[in-house]
């Protein structure tokens, strides 16, 4: 199985947006469309990819400012988690406690949860139910990869500190959740450089304080 595999870093605060697509069937899912929806319609064009869904790991504004666009051209189907749902009607408000404009995101198509499994083409991905950061994030796991989100970085983990966030929760989804994928597997996360889960579960130090 050939995996199409595209990162973009979107927005002024950067946030990695991924594009998988399968090479056989040209369909593709869209994650964390932060924004720049231009940019990445053009590479879905590129790569001559229709997007069946767009995929959002959590609800805040750096990861689903463009969904509103990205949906209006595409018509793919929105899915996030139903604890973070009710943000994406509020990202304009979040997003002008940073300076930063955005659009109210619509509204999903349809909620996923822990142990769903999300299709396209030949492409299976299990949603993981990862919280911590946001009541509703998660991971999409497929493949020897896992797109993570905010819940884990490069040596880091994602903040706790906005609302709903909660680090003890944080820690326990990484350590019961990811950490058991194996350390083969390639951590993508939603800003900053790739790792692997055995690199976070040897040298992580916020992984180790509890």
């Amino acid at each position: 199985m050939n995996v199409i595999l595209e990162k973009l870093e979107v927005g002024m605060i950067m946030a990695n947006c991924f594009i998988v697509g399968c090479d056989q069937t040209k369909q593709a899912v869209v994650i964390d469309p932060g924004d720049e929806a231009d940019r990445i319609l053009y590479h879905l064009a590129e790569n001559k990819l229709s997007v069946k869904y767009i995929i959002n790991t959590h609800g805040h504004f750096d990861h689903v400012g463009a969904n509103k666009e990205l949906k209006k051209a595409t018509g793919a189907e929105l899915l996030i988690h139903a604890a973070d749902a009710p943000m994406l009607s509020g990202l304009s408000q979040m997003a002008s406690a940073f300076g930063i404009a955005a659009e109210n995101s619509p509204p999903p198509d349809r909620t996923v949860k822990e142990g769903d499994v999300i299709s396209f083409g030949t492409i299976e991905m299990k949603v993981l139910h990862t919280p911590g950061h946001s009541p509703g994030g998660i991971s999409l796991v497929t493949d020897k990869k896992a797109f993570v989100g905010d819940t884990l970085f490069a040596g880091s983990i994602g903040r706790t500190d906005f609302p709903g966030g909660d680090f003890d929760t944080l820690i326990s989804a990484i350590q019961t959740k990811l950490f058991p994928l194996g350390d083969d597997v390639t951590v993508y996360c939603g800003h900053g450089p790739e790792t692997t889960i055995g690199m976070e579960r040897r040298t992580n130090p916020f992984c180790m304080m509890r």
